[in-house]
């Protein structure tokens, strides 16, 4: 059955109506999961299988039945761990319900269908009786609900209700306990993620400064935690004002509570400075005695940093304190973590909260519209002074003394930068409520507010009474619109510029004046495995996880290109940077298709994972702003990307993932096309004879 879905088009601006299958979101789910990267994690799976083995045997050792309550099965890779290591049966618990059909059919793939039972339900509406899913209470309890945060996948409120109701007091848990650790430390870079830094503008006046909000300042930020591949986070990039702190565990085969907590460490600071964010992450002990552990620590605090596990369903976290605080060195604090059901936020206090009977501080909310408007990444490109100053230079060369000037991009400063540098008049598009507001404050902070306009409608709306009778001879954009995910939806700008087309006066100048499409082919170092099939996992047959997922990943919106930020998925070039398309924003947008063929030739050895795609932005003809790679790759092929943006990459299939062979370079031939009715940019491969033969 087909169904009609509707979405948002973050190109044209549009609502597009589209007929997709009826389990579409199922396949999306699937597609998009980190399935693959689980069952590639070999620490994680081995960690497990040991602490399965050890509580299973303790169990047996007590002439008890081991019975096993698995909750969020997956595969039911668990469970069937849990049968070869003795378990007499095991109930294992998934809610998805193609994700619970996949796992039918791989536990009787491995015939343990006699010995383990999927149940395609919330394990909250598990029922325990003769007529129940269940006919008795397990004595083994085995769930891996973790995400990056530990208890961001509801895994409190999943054992607070499983004790109560599903398994045996004093139960066995694996893992059977977890520990989150916290590091306090001073680093611009992070801080530049979390608040707005005064931004310095060079004008024929003297320097002008903008300056944030004193609510944008006193605003303590978005609740959600900032998970990254904290082991890309150079160390110069932020100095350390504490050990690391053990700051609170959790014994999963005890009753949990999900009740709000705060949790209290003492520490005396190893440096002076500001304290500005929270590094965390954590481990879990599979075993009673903690000698099975898995961590997510980064390398500076890992036992072994050589055996250093990537993993991409499990990252590290980044807090933001509610504001900076300066901390002297050997003067004691006390760092106090306070987490609910969801989520972990931190706070640093003079004295512990239990000693003065302070109640737990309410989760953190952002009241000045920033957080909400602006991701982490974009508040460091609004941060960031070299860009600043590249589209400072550029506008010297186009502004004119009587510029009227129109200002198109979400939450952007350009309208301020032009008013400083001498446009006689300056309006900008705010087509959001949260953007309006925000830009009014920054306004009326750096006294703009009767300087610059600011239209709060959808550009195609737009009256010559909004610009006050005047045509407009300076359109700027950065651009970058909040919807945007992959490089190209940024072309929304183009888009505007020709919904307003009837309001640019003649010779009208674009700023950017274009922008082109670039790709390169490479071989990442560890990306590569959340895409990657399995196959077996730990002596299992699980290609029929394979199998669906290539099924799921056959559907239209999933053969798409993914955004992810490169800058922390180290990758080697194996071709040079190309050119592939050009979009010229002096003119409107095209009626008809613009397609382009062409070759990528193979200069690296190595194997060819993907293709990396990104977006430059012409702002005058000596000035271009890249969204992707920023200089050119290194003799072997390292890449530096720009990090306040994501990439965008197609993933090769196995059949288009060769290794090149030494007798000289191959060609990888696309199809590249944009569609200018949907605003879609779809590329197409196809490898050379050579390659097609294995060679």
């Amino acid at each position: 059955m087909k169904v009609f879905c509707g979405r948002a088009n973050p190109t044209t601006g549009s609502v597009e109506w589209l007929e997709e299958d009826e389990h579409y979101d199922y396949h999306q789910e699937i597609a998009r999961s980190s399935y693959a990267d689980m069952l590639h994690d070999k620490d994680r799976n081995m960690k497990y299988y040991q602490g399965i083995r050890a509580a299973v045997s303790r169990v047996k050792d007590k002439g008890q039945t081991a019975l096993v309550l698995d909750i969020g099965t997956g595969t039911g890779l668990l469970s069937m761990m849990a049968v070869t290591a003795g378990a007499d049966f095991c109930y294992a618990i998934e809610v998805f319900k193609p994700m619970a059909n996949a796992a039918v059919k791989i536990v009787e793939k491995n015939g343990f269908s006699d010995k383990i039972k999927i149940i395609n339900k919330h394990s909250t509406e598990v029922t325990i009786g003769p007529d129940g899913d269940m006919p008795c209470r397990a004595n083994i309890l085995i769930t891996e609900l973790f995400d990056t945060e530990l208890i961001g996948e509801g895994a409190l409120p999943s054992y607070e209700h499983a004790h109560r109701h599903l398994v045996q007091k004093n139960c066995e848990a694996v893992p059977h306990r977890a520990t989150v650790y916290a590091q306090l430390v001073e680093s611009r870079r992070m801080w530049s993620w979390n608040k707005l830094f005064p931004i310095r503008v060079q004008t024929s006046l003297g320097e002008q400064v903008i300056v944030p909000p004193l609510e944008l300042e006193r605003c303590p930020g978005a609740p959600s935690v900032y998970d990254i591949q904290l082991n890309q986070v150079s160390p110069t990039d932020f100095t350390v004002l504490s050990n690391v702190l053990p700051m609170f565990s959790v014994d999963f085969s005890k009753q949990v509570s999900s009740s709000t907590a705060s949790h209290s460490r003492q520490f005396e600071p190893l440096a002076s400075g500001q304290a500005q964010v929270v590094l965390s992450w954590w481990d879990i002990e599979m075993d009673p005695e903690g000698k099975i552990k898995c961590t997510t620590a980064p390398f500076w605090a890992h036992s072994d940093p050589e055996e250093l596990q990537w993993r991409d369903h499990w990252m590290q976290c980044v807090y933001f304190l509610p504001e900076e605080e300066p901390v002297v060195q050997g003067s004691a604090l006390c760092l106090v973590a306070h987490h609910d059901d969801y989520c972990v936020w931190y706070s640093l206090q003079r004295t512990s909260p239990e000693k003065d009977g302070r109640a737990h501080p309410a989760r953190p909310v952002c009241d000045c519209q920033a957080h909400l408007l602006w991701n982490r990444p974009r508040f460091g490109e609004i941060n960031d002074q070299n860009r600043t100053d590249q589209y400072v230079q550029a506008l010297r060369t186009v502004l004119k003394p009587d510029s009227v000037c129109l200002c198109i991009s979400d939450g952007s400063l350009l309208s301020i930068l032009a008013h400083h540098l001498g446009a006689e008049q300056v309006f900008t598009i705010e087509n959001s409520a949260a953007s309006h507001r925000l830009m009014k404050k920054i306004f009326k902070a750096n006294h703009l507010e009767d300087k610059i306009n600011i239209i709060e409608k959808r550009p195609e709306l737009l009256t010559p009474a909004d610009l006050e009778g005047k045509k407009v001879s300076l359109l700027l954009g950065e651009p970058f619109f909040t919807t945007s995910l992959l490089p190209w939806h940024n072309l929304y700008f183009w888009y505007v510029r020709t919904a307003v087309d009837r309001h640019l006066a003649p010779g009208a100048v674009v700023m950017p004046q274009a922008a082109s499409l670039h790709m390169m082919v490479v071989e990442f170092r560890d990306l590569w495995r959340i895409r990657s099939p399995c196959g077996d996992c730990e002596g299992f047959n699980v290609h029929i996880m394979d199998d669906m997922i290539k099924h799921a990943l056959d559907f239209r919106e999933s053969k798409e290109a993914e955004p992810h930020p490169l800058w922390e998925y180290p990758c080697r070039s194996r071709s040079e940077p190309q050119q592939i398309l050009t979009f010229d924003f002096r003119q409107p947008v095209p009626l008809q298709a613009v397609c382009a063929e062409g070759a990528i030739e193979l200069k690296r050895p190595g194997r060819s994972h993907g293709a990396v795609l990104w977006m430059e932005y012409h702002l005058t003809p000596d000035s271009t702003v890249s969204t992707g790679l920023l200089k050119p790759a290194e003799d072997k092929g390292y890449c530096c990307w720009n990090p306040h943006c994501k990439q965008a990459v197609y993933f090769f299939n196995t059949t288009l993932d060769p290794r090149v062979p030494p007798g000289g370079p191959q060609t990888i031939t696309y199809t590249v096309e944009f569609h200018p009715h949907t605003g879609d940019v779809t590329v197409d491969f196809t490898l050379s004879d050579a390659l097609d033969r294995g060679c």
